[in-house]
């Protein structure tokens, strides 16, 4: 299992290279649709929030390891379908 730090950090590079390329999309291909983009944009951000501040926090009750190997796969399915929506 990994650390809480191991893991943040990993959440925050990830989202950190999902940020830039959005942004780098947004910003040099004029066909795409601004809205969508800054929407795009905005949903990695919450995701980033949204997940980092779930590591520190885990639901009482629930098995630790099981806790944490749900969060790496919902954040990894998450992230997969903003990564799919720039591609797009």
């Amino acid at each position: 299992m990994m650390n809480k730090r191991t893991l943040k950090k990993s959440i925050n590079a990830i989202c950190d290279e999902i940020f830039a390329e959005a942004v780098a999309l947004s910003l040099y291909d004029n066909d795409r649709n601004m809205e969508n983009d800054d929407a795009l944009i905005r949903s990695v951000i919450m995701l980033r929030a949204n997940y980092i501040s779930r590591i520190s926090h885990p639901e009482p009750g629930m098995d630790v390891q099981a806790y944490y190997k749900d969060l790496r796969d919902k954040f990894t399915a998450e992230a997969q379908q903003i990564v799919d929506q720039l591609n797009a």
